[in-house]
């Protein structure tokens, strides 16, 4: 099967490491060219430098803060052109539900709804006039299996659900795509300090791993992380022109789920 992106430039979020940089790193091998972005220029910097030595592909970087208003506009200006918009920056925490407090659910919804929304208005209306254009959203399985710990978070992946579809059915007919991706749990650093915080540091890591997945995601069938790069080769092959049919769907790459978890 050849995922061919030749001649197509890759816009990834939040890609500066764990699942973005995998996404940046795999639609690179497939013929993109690649714009990693991220809030910090050393940490953008590092990750092209890593990129281009790693796929030997055309990576470039674009330092912005896209959710904020300001750094998606400043984002569009450096590149205006994007066949491929990968929304990948989220944030996630695990807080005691009643603690939530309204600026946390504000700071969730804008982080991971809104600045995805927004670049998906910026970038949708070149696509649709080009004919061609895939908009990948990753959201994740507490958008259907809500983690009691992290309501918030499961709140804004829900909501990723619904803005995905909905721009699925504004781009009927245009040849270009809409779709989400659902991940499980991933082997990120960041989630391997989530999974510290919730089993604690005494046990080795194979362990807590398996401690943190019995206890806390029990609907896992494969009952392990999954790694970045499992996540990474379905967008991959969602973003190429194989998957050309394949648009308003929420694809999973979760691990599985036991019965009568979701219908």
């Amino acid at each position: 099967m050849q995922l061919d992106l030749s001649g197509r430039t890759a816009l990834v979020t939040g890609s500066t490491g764990g699942i973005g940089r995998a996404i940046a790193a795999d639609l690179a091998r497939a013929g993109a060219r690649v714009v990693v972005n991220g809030r910090t220029e050393p940490r953008v910097d590092g990750a092209v430098t890593h990129l281009r030595d790693e796929t030997g592909g055309e990576v470039v970087g674009v330092v912005a803060d896209v959710a904020t208003t300001e750094g998606a506009a400043e984002l569009a200006a450096r590149e205006p052109h994007v066949d491929v918009l990968v929304n990948n920056l989220g944030i996630f925490g695990s807080q005691p539900a009643l603690e939530i407090t309204d600026d946390d659910w504000r700071r969730y919804f804008e982080v991971n709804v809104l600045a995805a929304t927004r670049l998906i208005r910026t970038y949708l209306p070149g696509m649709t006039a080009r004919g061609w254009g895939r908009v990948l959203d990753i959201a994740s399985d507490s958008a259907v299996v809500t983690p009691a710990e992290m309501i918030h978070y499961g709140m804004s992946k829900t909501a990723l659900l619904a803005v995905s579809r909905g721009f699925a059915k504004e781009a009927a007919g245009t040849g270009v795509t809409v779709n989400s991706v659902i991940a499980g749990p991933t082997h990120t650093g960041g989630v391997e300090g989530f999974v510290r915080e919730l089993v604690g540091d005494e046990l080795p890591w194979d362990e807590a791993q398996r401690e943190f997945m019995i206890k806390h995601r029990p609907q896992s069938l494969i009952q392990r992380l999954i790694e970045p790069e499992e996540i990474a080769h379905m967008v991959t092959y969602l973003a190429s022109p194989l998957a050309s049919a394949t648009t308003g769907a929420a694809v999973r790459v979760d691990g599985g789920y036991v019965d009568s978890i979701i219908p």
